[in-house]
């Protein structure tokens, strides 16, 4: 069973930690699910290989002392990499070793499992681990000629394995330590002990740990008598055949987190890390590279102090288990002097060695790793290749007993704990305990609708990354949404090509993903938000009910505003807005006074007012605001002009002026203002002008009809608005005087955010905003909302946000000839649309975040505790990158890199001869066919080193003393011609 959190709480957890996330690329695994799937299947995942170098079914026979063993565990496209996800060009990805790559992506893999982006955590992430030395710097000096003059300093900076951590820090952004460990085979799990250490003393908050092994193609050994390999590839760890064990690539990384920390965060936690130990052997031993039963008992006794628990209590063991004839049974020896007396054969022993050979800096945190797996699933794989126990070896009266088939890990109650050894040559030692997962209460149900968001550098690994999300939603169909949801806009960073989808449950995002509704893939840019506010007539009962229950923002506003209304109205709005659907008697009530002049157009500015409070709730600040006559009210008090109670009033006011009017209505003509114009007598005015053929007429009633009748008989459909007045005509000037001492009675600022006027059609100034004389005319004059809207689409690209009841604005703002790249949107449905406000509201934010508008997810969450699940990580678009030795062939695959610029081949720039040189060094440096004019070098992939390669091969052709920085000044082929035309000697 788990340990409970009341029984945790009953122990001092302080220095106990949380594996929180982990990746993994060994053999026969791209990842974590496929190496449990290997280990519990009892996989051997060795690849064998014919004396031609391919791979072979059957293992060899055992080779003699001196021959090369064709056996090695091998990672799936180690060669190949994904330069785009990290922002490198080609060139710098060839160089880089196949190790750091793997490596890279297991790092950014292990983050995502976690559910964290380093750009959003606020804390400092670590990094410990090291690699193996690998021959890719001899094969990089041998092939120079494919380099394009890279100097010898940045293949080793592309190959040193001083480097591996610090390259990740780099590019993926982490802020703690960067510590590269080297103690041989338990260099991975030493680095897990550093960073244990690490998180203990605040050095960081996140602890990413690991280690790689790779090597392209694969280093086959030599089998000596006594030594490391075996004979046949195979590696049988504590048996009597047992003659050594198999070369392999690997790389594992996991993410600690303090327990505390993890539990509060709402992690999902994998295991718990106890306690470590690290040491060495010293020269208590026959040699160098023999290992000691002394310094091996003593790491591990000191472990289990720091992890505070019995001997008696580990049920497994994850041995080193390298099976060799003198290691195995001095690691036994070892672990049963640690363990003191107990009860014989009552631990699990194992090697994860025995599936995946050995990958020498990787191994320990494979092993790890499996052990993390196995108190996940709770069952105990098997070791493989057992069937004698090695003679010197005890099993009988020890406490140890091989493990030899898939089990079920029973404890009878007590919580599940294992060791996990890893000895190094040399002999520094480590030693890891772990314990199960806490068992947590599963997180609170709801059927609100989620907004899923998802990202990728390119269109294909976005479809990929949709494939994926849709495979693991029917995987597990009682995924909280609200959990899978909150992982994927935290826990993973966002790319330029986005989509989203809203579903109130699993089947509807699936649906909404599969049938693309709601699922818009969309190049994120940069782009402002103008929040724009529509007038009457999109009221109805029942609108932002959803919003008002799972949104405290919109309740907060809304109920604000009801304080003060109610003492002016004599009854409470939100009797209006929300009565109880099963109250037949109180909806018609509703009905009867939302359609109510007052009532309505309070209840619009309520509406709107709450909705621009959501927006900002969820991050999102407009950088302008423009209101549709009423509107204005709003646009107003978001802009800072009025205070709420005083807009509240004044448009209380308002409402009253217009509903005292005789009968009056309003019509939409779809008619240019020229050709209305002749056609309006009388009591009629034209009321607004929307757009370059969208007009709206007021006055009386009779007069209206009149009017309607006329343009059927041209052909022309109108329409009548769901406005019981006639707002913008003459029949408001008897009521101008009042209005106007009504405005003069409350406080007015000048707009704090700019605020397009709807009389005028261009922004308001601070004088015209606190004139109440302004607000006079706007109440009389025709509203030019069509102006205000070609003011703002003079701008560049932004986004027009309808902010209020309706669709209105935003069909507006889309029909108008002018609305160019802009992007229109509106957040709440028409009213007879049967859509969920909420859903709505979530699929305008997702609309939003593909655009580009950055969406704080806190907010948008309303401030429920969300937990961090895991979820398919980013889908590599890998190619192929090498530099093989010169005695084979070579392929070196490119990758447009990000962001994919709208390139233009070399051949078709102008003809002038330093552009193109420009553009040719370019092209050369970063390793690419093409660069365009504005193509920006660093944005390509380039760095200091690259820049310095590309003037160097510009200064012999210039007559301009060129230096790095001009590079960095001018960083497009364009502007660095010009640079150079610009200082050239006259």
């Amino acid at each position: 069973m788990s340990a409970s959190l009341d029984v945790m709480e009953e122990e001092d957890r302080s220095a106990h930690l949380a594996v929180v996330g982990l990746a993994c690329r060994l053999p026969g695994a791209a990842n974590a699910a496929e190496f449990w799937s290997n280990l519990a299947g009892g996989v051997e995942s060795i690849t064998f290989f014919e004396p031609d170098g391919q791979p072979r079914a059957e293992p060899p026979t055992e080779r003699a002392v001196g021959e090369e063993v064709p056996a090695f565990g091998l990672v799936t496209d180690a060669d190949r990499f994904d330069a785009q996800a990290f922002g490198m060009s080609p060139q710098e990805a060839l160089m880089l070793d196949p190790q750091h790559r793997v490596f890279l992506e297991c790092a950014r893999e292990a983050l995502e499992d976690a559910g964290y982006d380093p750009a959003r955590y606020r804390g400092a992430i670590g990094i410990y681990a090291g690699g193996s030395e690998t021959d890719y710097l001899s094969a990089l000096r041998a092939r120079r000629d494919l380099l394009a003059g890279a100097s010898d300093w940045q293949l080793r900076l592309a190959t040193g394995v001083d480097f591996l951590t610090s390259r990740v820090a780099y590019k993926l952004g982490l802020r703690g330590p960067a510590v590269t460990v080297q103690t041989a085979c338990s260099t991975s799990l030493v680095a897990i002990h550093l960073a244990a250490q690490a998180l203990l003393a605040g050095d960081c908050d996140i602890a990413l740990a690991g280690g790689a092994s790779v090597h392209v193609p694969p280093r086959f050994g030599h089998y000596s008598e006594g030594g490391p390999l075996s004979p046949d590839g195979r590696c049988r760890a504590f048996d009597a055949r047992a003659q050594g064990t198999v070369g392999s690539n690997g790389a594992g990384i996991v993410v600690l987190k303090r327990l505390a920390d993890a539990l509060e965060d709402g992690d999902t936690i994998r295991a718990v890390l106890r306690g470590t130990a690290v040491n060495n052997d010293a020269a208590g031993k026959i040699g160098f590279t023999a290992p000691s039963v002394e310094g091996q008992s003593r790491v591990i006794e000191t472990a289990l102090h720091a992890a505070g628990v019995d001997p008696a209590s580990i049920s497994y063991l994850e041995a080193h288990g390298t099976g060799t004839r003198l290691g195995d049974p001095i690691e036994v020896a070892a672990l049963t002097k640690a363990f003191g007396a107990r009860e014989p054969r009552s631990c699990w022993l194992g090697s994860v060695k025995t599936n995946i050979g050995h990958t020498d800096a990787a191994a320990g945190v494979a092993g790890f790793i499996k052990t993390v797996l196995a108190l996940e699933h709770r069952k105990l794989p098997p070791s493989l290749n057992f069937e004698r126990p090695n003679p010197e070896i005890d099993f009988e009266h020890g406490p140890f007993r091989v493990n030899t088939e898939l089990r079920d890990w029973d404890t009878s109650g007590h919580p599940r704990r294992a060791g996990v050894s890893s000895l190094g040559i040399g002999g520094t030692n480590a030693h890891a305990v772990l314990e199960e997962a806490p068992s947590l209460s599963a997180s609170e149900r709801s059927r609100s609708p989620r907004l899923m968001v998802l990202s990728a550098h390119g269109r294909a690994s976005l479809a990929r990354a949709v494939e994926r999300i849709e495979g693991h939603l029917r995987a597990h169909p009682e995924a909280e949404l609200g959990d899978v949801a909150w992982t994927l806009q935290m826990g993973r960073a966002a790319h330029k090509h986005r989509a989203f989808a809203v579903g109130e449950n699993t089947p509807d995002v699936l649906r909404a993903l599969s049938e693309q509704e709601g699922f818009a893939q969309q190049e994120a840019g940069e782009r402002q938000v103008v929040f724009m506010f529509p007038g009457h007539g999109g009221q109805h009962v029942g609108m932002g009910r959803e919003l008002y229950g799972s949104q405290p923002a919109f309740r907060e506003a809304v109920d604000a505003c009801r304080a003060h209304l109610t003492p002016l109205l004599g009854f409470d709005l939100g009797t209006v807005f929300h009565p109880d659907p099963t109250d037949e008697a109180a909806l018609e009530q509703a009905s009867s006074r939302m359609g109510e002049f007052v009532t309505g157009q309070l209840s619009v500015f309520v509406i709107e007012y709450a909705v621009a409070r959501l927006w900002k709730r969820w991050g999102v600040q407009p950088a302008a605001v423009v209101g549709h006559s009423l509107g204005a009210y709003a646009a107003a008090t978001v802009a800072g002009v009025f205070r709420l109670e005083d807009a509240l009033r004044l448009v209380l006011e308002r409402s009253r002026i217009l509903a005292s009017l005789p009968a009056g209505a309003m019509l939409a003509v779809p008619l240019p203002e020229p050709e209305l114009a002749p056609l309006l007598h009388g009591g009629l005015a034209l009321a607004a002008v929307n757009g370059p053929a969208q007009c709206a007429v007021s006055g009386p009633v009779a007069e209206i009809e009149a009017l309607q009748a006329r343009l059927m008989e041209r052909g022309v459909e109108s329409k009548l608005l769901r406005i019981p007045g006639a707002g913008h005509s003459p029949l408001v000037e008897p009521s101008l005087a009042a209005f106007t001492a009504c405005v003069q009675r409350v406080e007015r600022r000048p707009p704090q955010v700019p605020w397009i006027s709807d009389r005028t059609g261009v922004a308001v100034t601070a004088e015209e905003a606190v004139d109440p004389a302004y607000w006079a005319a706007h109440l009389r004059h025709t509203v030019r909302f069509g102006d205000a809207m070609n003011t703002l689409f003079a701008g560049p690209p932004a986004v027009f946000l309808e902010v209020g009841p309706g669709r209105t604005l935003a069909t507006l703002a889309r029909q108008n000839p002018a609305a160019g790249p802009h992007l229109t949107v509106a957040t709440l449905p028409h009213p007879a649309d049967n859509t969920s406000d909420a859903v709505s509201a979530l699929t305008a934010a997702g609309r939003l975040w593909c655009a580009g508008v950055a969406i704080s997810w806190q907010g948008l969450h309303g401030g429920v505790a969300r937990r961090r699940v895991p979820l398919p990580t980013y889908p590599f678009e890998r190619q192929r990158y090498l530099v093989e030795a010169p005695d084979t062939a070579v392929t070196v695959a490119a990758v447009a890199p990000p962001p994919e610029p709208e390139a233009t081949e070399v051949a078709e720039l102008p003809e002038d001869e330093v552009a193109r040189r420009v553009a040719t060094a370019f092209a050369e440096v970063l390793g690419l066919a093409r660069v365009g004019l504005h193509d920006n070098f660093f944005a390509l992939g380039g760095d200091s080193l690259m820049a310095a390669q590309v003037i160097a091969r510009l200064r012999p052709h210039v007559a301009t003393p060129l230096k790095v920085k001009a590079l960095f000044r001018a960083p497009t082929v364009a502007r660095l011609t010009r640079f150079i035309a610009e200082s050239s000697p006259a």
